[in-house]
Order: structure tokens, then C-alpha cells, then sequence
């Protein structure tokens, strides 16, 4: 009555586990399972097969056999019945559900490393102070679970068992299997070092130091990244090709975290403090990025052009203005910043069409167009500006 009792116990907790099961599988195509004749009173070391990317956990199995044994059941068949690590304790309930059925009467010590530098030291000397786990009481089997979050023996991409046979006569028959639990997420290479990398790539782009709080607008990207690319894919693109790819993730999440009003908004205020104190060049530094990104409306094209003829970079101001006049035909301040560019850039027939054109209209509620040219006029003479034709202007619309 306690078998059955316990048998329904047991399967009711297996059920119970299966609705909380890791996104991951048990991965048996690189699982470990070796079967090694140890010699008497030597040691030797089974290093397992590459952990695969994304391993959280694994499950290791130990059994001695005597001459003639063979095991009943593989570790990996006993785990199909288990659907994810969760299904098996840390304590003994686990290891008594996974050790195998069949066993020698031969002991054995053994000990697991993370690099084989320390295995080899071991298998020298026998030493087990640097190992990462430790087996000092003889057994003829042993089964465990180790995870990443609590055993360094999975710091690095495989692992190093060291056996020690302490018969002083007869050899050893010692059979290892190890399998591998893999998080499906974390298979695609992208670890928390990975991530952390592309983080800081992210943080260190332009856009992001002009953002004050990026870490939504990195953490976007990254996820963009993770859906579109496994880690070795996005490893082996060129430079070039990564700096695009983040550059487009990095256009939609600038929207899609809301940091783009907030930022373009900052840069224009910027931008205008900086032309105020004629510091025309950080100026357009400000204004270009937000052009660059494709955010800029028609008093971004005026207030850069407006700082390229106050820098002489005339043939920049018209090609700005215009893409300015295009946004918007009916602002006066970009059409007159354009007469402007065209004055200065000796293209008087052009700049005095569009000076006649507007010559009766306001730019803004209280201020005339031959207002504005006179007040700009002025400010160009004291920038240095060429002046020879101002006067010429000034008398045909005064006329």
C-alpha cells in the first residue's frame, strides 16, 4: 500500500512539475557517455564533450561495473521521462531517482574541473583542493545536478572528471554520462556577457549619450537584435553591417521608447543657445543630428542654414534651405534665409527675385519682410559678411 501510495506521489509531483518546465530540452546528440578502464592506484581524466551554447544545467552520472555487468538503462533514457532540471531535486530523492540500477562491488573518488590545466594537476598529484566539486568518499555510483547559478564546474564550455582508483590490485570499470539541459533562449549565444556586450556598445553610439536615460533605447535594440540574429550570426557580420543593423534597430527604438520628442526637443534648445553665444559650428553639429536621424521639421532646415551662411558655408545653407522650402512653401524665414545664401554666394539675379517676391509681406505677426532683411543685414555686417550688395537690396524693396 506505501509502494503504491509513494508511486502516486511521485508521478503526481512529475505533473505537477510539467506545467512549470523550463524552456529549454535535455540535449542528447551532446551528451557525454564514456565507458574507461581505470588501472590500480592510478588516476586518469575523462574530459566530456563541448557543453553546447546555452547550457544552464547537467546532469552527470557515475557507475562502477564489475567484469561482466552491463547497465540496465542510459542516463538519457531515464530523462525523457523528466521534462525539465525542476523534475529533479538537489537533495537524495533526485540522485536515487537517476543512479543506475546496476553497480560493482569496486569504489572509486573522483572530482570535476573547470579547465584542464587543473585536471591535469590533479592527475599528477592528486590534489582536489582547486576542483569544483569533490567526491573523497569512495562510492560505486553517484549522480548529481549542477547548475550555472550555483557550481562554477560549468564556467567554462566542457568539463574535466578525474577518477582515482584506490585498489592497489584490480583494475576499474567506470562508466560516465553527462547530459546537457539547454535554455532555448540562451542557445541562440546570447548570454548574459554577450548581452552585457552589446549593451555597452549601444551606450557608447551618439544617439544613445544624447538620450538621458537609454537604457529602454539600448535594451530595445538588444532585443531587436536577439529576434533577427543568433549571437555567432551577428558575431560574423562586418563592421560595416553591424553599424547598420544597430543603426536601424536603433531608429525604431528611438520612437518606440518615446525618447525621440524628448531628445530632438533638447537638441533644438541646444542648438539655439549655442548659435545665441556664435557658436555656429556646435550649432549645426546639434541640428545635424537631428536631420541625420530624419526627425528635422522646417525650422531645423532654416536654423542650420541660417548657421551655414554665418560660417560662409553658403552652397550647404541653399541645399538645406531648399529641402526647408520644400517641407513647407508658405515659410517666409527659410525663403528669406534663402535669398540670403544665394546674395552672399554672388547670385544676385536669384536673390533679388525672391527679396521682390515677399517684399509686401510679413514673416512673423509683427514683423515685416523689409524689417527682417534690414535686422539680418545688420547682423551680417557685423559677422564679417561680404556687404557690397545690401544696399542694392535694401533700395529695391524700399522702393
Amino acid at each position: 500500500m506505501q509502494n503504491k501510495q509513494f508511486t502516486f506521489l511521485f508521478f503526481f509531483f512529475i505533473a505537477i512539475q510539467s506545467f512549470a518546465q523550463q524552456d529549454g530540452y535535455w540535449d542528447k546528440e551532446r551528451a557525454t557517455s564514456k565507458q574507461v578502464v581505470v588501472s590500480a592506484r592510478k588516476r586518469i581524466i575523462i574530459n566530456t564533450e563541448d557543453l553546447p551554447i546555452g547550457t544552464t544545467e547537467v546532469v552527470f552520472r557515475i557507475t562502477l561495473l564489475d567484469e561482466n555487468q552491463q547497465m540496465a538503462n542510459s542516463l538519457v533514457s531515464v530523462l525523457k521521462a523528466i521534462p525539465d532540471p525542476t523534475g529533479i531535486s538537489q537533495g537524495s530523492a533526485g540522485a536515487v531517482l537517476l543512479l543506475s540500477k546496476i553497480s560493482g562491488e569496486d569504489k572509486c573518488k573522483y572530482a570535476i574541473f573547470s579547465n584542464a590545466t587543473l585536471a591535469a594537476d590533479y592527475k599528477e598529484k592528486g590534489t582536489t583542493n582547486k576542483a569544483c566539486l569533490a567526491q573523497n568518499n569512495p562510492v560505486n555510483k553517484d549522480a548529481k545536478r549542477l547548475s550555472i547559478n550555483s557550481s562554477s564546474c560549468l564556467k567554462s564550455n566542457s568539463m574535466w572528471f578525474g577518477f582515482e582508483n584506490k585498489n592497489w590490485i584490480m583494475n576499474q570499470r567506470i562508466v560516465l554520462e553527462v547530459v546537457p539541459w539547454v535554455n532555448t533562449r540562451l542557445s541562440s549565444g546570447w548570454s548574459l556577457e554577450n548581452r552585457k556586450s552589446v549593451l555597452s556598445l549601444c551606450k557608447s553610439t551618439d544617439l544613445a549619450k544624447k538620450i538621458p536615460n537609454s537604457d529602454n533605447y539600448c535594451v530595445c535594440i538588444l532585443e531587436k537584435l536577439q529576434k533577427e540574429y543568433r549571437f555567432n550570426e551577428y558575431q560574423s557580420l562586418l563592421a560595416a553591417e553591424k553599424t547598420k543593423v544597430i543603426k536601424d534597430f536603433g531608429k525604431a527604438c528611438f520612437t518606440e521608447t518615446g525618447g525621440s520628442d524628448e531628445v530632438y526637443s533638447a537638441l533644438r534648445s541646444q542648438a539655439s543657445d549655442l548659435a545665441k553665444q556664435k557658436k555656429y559650428g556646435e550649432a549645426i553639429v546639434k541640428l545635424g543630428a537631428i536631420i541625420e536621424n530624419d526627425k528635422a521639421i522646417v525650422s531645423d532646415f532654416n536654423a542650420i542654414g541660417s548657421c551655414y551662411i554665418l560660417t560662409k558655408q553658403y552652397d550647404k545653407a541653399i541645399r538645406f534651405l531648399k529641402i526647408g522650402e520644400k517641407l513647407d512653401d508658405s515659410e517666409l524665414l527659410t525663403k528669406l534665409n534663402l535669398a540670403h545664401a544665394y546674395l552672399l554666394n554672388n547670385e544676385y539675379s536669384q536673390a533679388k527675385s525672391i527679396y521682390k517676391k515677399y517684399q509686401s509681406q510679413n514673416v512673423t505677426d509683427s514683423l515685416s519682410w523689409t524689417q527682417k532683411v534690414k535686422q539680418d543685414f545688420e547682423t551680417f555686417e557685423k559677422a564679417g559678411l561680404p556687404s557690397e550688395d545690401f544696399k542694392r537690396i535694401l533700395n529695391s524693396i524700399d522702393n
